[in-house]
């Protein structure tokens, strides 16, 4: 029982099958040869050597395979993060590469904590508040960013200026500059990037390419030519350590942290339910945040940087046909050895290759056919995916984000503020009943409004309900009595309450009868401890509106002193 809940990874691995270790074998080679050349590219959008981006590798991928629940899901780098990173520690670095390197530490470990806080708060719900638009929009801000920022590598001179507009137009008055060497390589490098999954879709594309240019750049000699390499990587596994720093700096990284958290788990969240989804199990969002923090806190100790779900990862595991969580296992071992034993031909990598695998990994988050779609559905959503990537390259990453998610919570509230209502009449032929503003032929019991309002009846929308019931009852000729079908009404609050009394004092002093229908779960609860139901004396409460009618016709056809509506 303790294994299956925190540790669901390892409870799956204790009860492998022995069929399932050819494939799993299979795909852990592959997941470590699309991550080897990924990590070492991601590494250089933090600021740091290459070696580090393989530290973020090994031991997160053995603790996600142990505390993880999903069984095809990879964790490694991923560019959103590292640009994100980037984005928080290069103003305290100063360009500092060991300061980089210290800094980027703190915030992965802050972003390990934070995520394992809100796993045991039950916080997974948050992933919800990410629509689909918003976070499309923000991949395809973070895409163009990333290609902005690596622009440099293919073209073979510094890009200056910060952010998107300035490092794109720093480029553009520098077009004399190119380095046309550089440029081939990277746009060969792209060449095979695109045309190599197309053609040979098991092969690892990322990894070809970068070998197949980093042979060519030892057999002859590239850097005498002006080719940036990648330089000596030092051999060997981290050593697990705490790096120094000032509370200010650790403060100052509180709120990148937090974003970086949040994003990460929302895109490890949305890799992983597709593919859980896809194989037939549920997902826990409450173990996946305690899953992903503790993976951020072993890539911190490890002297890496934030990590999250890795979506190209998972896709080859999955096309491969891994079965378990062996397979990043495997991926990690298969790295750790080429850290001890084979960094020596890393040194001739090409940056230009790299930054063709960048430029790729950039132009992947982007998503135009999602946006066209987006745009014949909804155009408020998207205008709001628009304004989440213009945030994203003009305000930064984390405040685009909050930007457009602040939009779109203020379009919910706008919608629950003024919700749709009807007066409702009955068609023949047609089942149920019918809005009479949309249809003026529909039939009505003379002297009886039924009025629906279609949301919870809160405090920034009590006023406005009110406003509308009762403009419905003078729009009716001689009403005597208001039926309110409160099917719709999900909640109501103090203040929704107070509306309710007042709508049934204004029609009482104008002879007119006040019942509900239909009151059920949070709102029947509220009229029943507010003591308005009991006001009522439960002869204006209804179980159905057919109810709340035929009593209606009975109290009409009746002559009385003091006629009061019996159900």
């Amino acid at each position: 029982m303790f294994l299956s809940r925190w540790l669901p990874g390892l409870a799956n691995l204790l009860h492998y099958r022995r069929e399932w270790f050819h494939a799993d074998l299979q795909a852990g080679l592959s997941v470590a040869a699309i991550q080897i050349p990924i990590a070492i590219a991601y590494a250089q959008i933090v600021g740091l050597p290459p070696q580090y981006g393989l530290y973020a590798c090994v031991l997160p991928m053995i603790v996600y395979a142990l505390v993880g629940s999903s069984r095809q899901l990879m964790v490694g780098p991923d560019a959103a993060t590292c640009a994100m990173i980037a984005g928080a520690v290069a103003p305290l670095a100063m360009g500092d590469p060991h300061r980089i390197a210290e800094l980027s530490v703190i915030v992965t470990v802050l972003v390990g904590m934070m995520l394992i806080a809100a796993g045991v708060a039950r916080a997974g719900f948050i992933a919800s508040f990410f629509s689909r638009p918003i976070l499309i929009g923000y991949l395809n801000g973070i895409g163009l960013s990333l290609i902005a920022g690596q622009m440099s590598k293919v073209v073979g001179f510094k890009i200056e200026g910060d952010g998107f507009i300035l490092s794109l137009i720093n480029f553009l008055q520098r077009l004399g500059e190119i380095h046309w060497l550089t440029l081939a390589i990277g746009l060969v490098g792209l060449g095979l990037l695109v045309w190599l999954p197309r053609r040979y879709p098991r092969l690892p594309a990322a990894l070809v390419t970068v070998a197949v240019f980093t042979l060519l750049a030892g057999l002859f000699g590239l850097d005498r030519f002006g080719v940036a390499i990648l330089g000596p990587v030092p051999a060997g596994i981290p050593e697990l350590a705490w790096p120094q720093s000032t509370l200010a700096e650790t403060k100052s990284l509180l709120r990148d942290a937090l974003g970086i958290a949040t994003v990460s788990f929302c895109s490890a969240m949305l890799t992983a339910r597709s593919f859980a989804a896809r194989h037939g199990y549920a997902i826990n969002a409450n173990h996946e945040f305690v899953a992903l923090g503790v993976s951020n806190l072993a890539a911190g100790m490890s002297q890496g940087f934030a990590i999250s779900g890795a979506d190209s990862r998972t896709a080859v595991n999955d096309m491969v046909g891994g079965k378990s969580q062996l397979v990043g296992i495997i991926a990690a071992l298969v790295i750790a050895l080429i850290l001890l034993f084979f960094t020596a031909p890393m040194a001739w990598i090409p940056q230009a290759a790299l930054g063709a695998v960048l430029l790729m990994a950039g132009w992947g988050l982007i998503d135009v056919k999602s946006l066209s779609k987006i745009h014949k559905l909804s155009r408020f959503e998207f205008w709001l995916c628009l304004l989440t990537t213009a945030g994203v390259l003009s305000l930064g990453v984390l405040p685009g984000i909050i930007f457009a998610v602040t939009l779109a919570i203020l379009r919910l509230l706008y919608s629950i503020y003024q919700p749709t209502d009807a007066v409702l009449g009955w068609l023949p032929g047609v089942e149920g009943q019918v809005d009479v503003r949309h249809h003026p032929e529909a039939r009505t019991v003379p002297g009886l409004v039924v009025y629906r309002f279609d949301d919870a009846i809160l405090f920034f929308n009590a006023d406005y309900f009110k406003m509308r019931l009762l403009d419905a009852v003078q729009g009716e000729s001689k009403p005597q009595a208001v039926l309110f079908d409160a099917e719709a009404v999900t909640s109501i609050d103090v203040s929704g309450v107070a509306a309710l009394r007042e709508v049934r004092d204004t029609l009482a002093a104008q002879g007119i009868y006040f019942a509900i229908a239909r009151a059920r779960g949070n709102f029947l609860r509220m009229l029943v401890r507010s003591g308005m139901a009991r006001e009522m004396e439960e002869k204006l409460l209804f179980g159905s509106v057919r109810a709340g009618i035929r009593a209606y016709r009975v109290w009409r056809n009746r002559t009385r002193r003091h006629p009061v509506l019996e159900p």
